[in-house]
């Protein structure tokens, strides 16, 4: 069968699928489908998918997985680069207020990159083989360094000290720094 892939994309598949039950604590036995998918353009591993609704067919569960692609990879990135998950609220009404400044965040990062150049948004996009789109990991640093160089660095108090640095220093410093801030 032909789905909908990741990225907006289709894929030819191979599905086989069935139901089963499944032990849910506190309700025994329930039923769910399971579906085996596998690509026949051999670029990803086979893999096994299983839903407790047995209503869906096997087309609309793959179809389902790969749509919220999106949104696992946003939660990713939040958990890796902004610390999604790790507040140290002990309360309801912390983490109700901790999450969204974060989803915010993450949005108004996503807006900055928008907005740079395309010469300088491009610049530091870490390059490796097989890489061939901008992740959030490459916008941060380069938001970060927009951040750093005209504001922080730019300000009077620190300006001076930053003015007597090199040019290859500077640009070393902020492609440390950056990232890992």
């Amino acid at each position: 069968m032909t789905v909908a892939w990741y990225g907006g994309g289709t894929r030819r598949i191979e599905v086989v699928s069935g139901t089963g039950h499944w032990y849910k604590a506190g309700e025994g036995l329930v039923p769910i489908r399971w579906i085996f998918v596998h690509d026949l353009t051999g670029t990803h591993r086979d893999e096994y998918f299983f839903a407790t609704d047995v209503a869906m067919t096997p087309q609309r569960i793959v179809e389902t997985f790969t749509g919220r692609w999106s949104i696992e990879t946003t939660f990713q990135e939040m958990r890796a680069y902004l610390g999604l998950e790790t507040t140290r609220g002990r309360t309801e009404k912390t983490v109700l207020r901790a999450a969204p400044c974060l989803f915010g965040l993450f949005s108004v990062v996503a807006l900055c990159y928008a907005q740079l150049p395309a010469s300088r948004a491009g610049a530091i996009a870490l390059r490796w083989p097989g890489k061939t789109e901008r992740t959030f990991s490459d916008a941060i640093t380069m938001v970060r360094r927009e951040l750093w160089s005209h504001w922080v660095f730019a300000t009077p108090t620190h300006h001076d000290a930053f003015a007597k640095l090199s040019r290859p220093f500077k640009a070393a410093l902020l492609y440390a720094l950056a990232p890992a801030a």
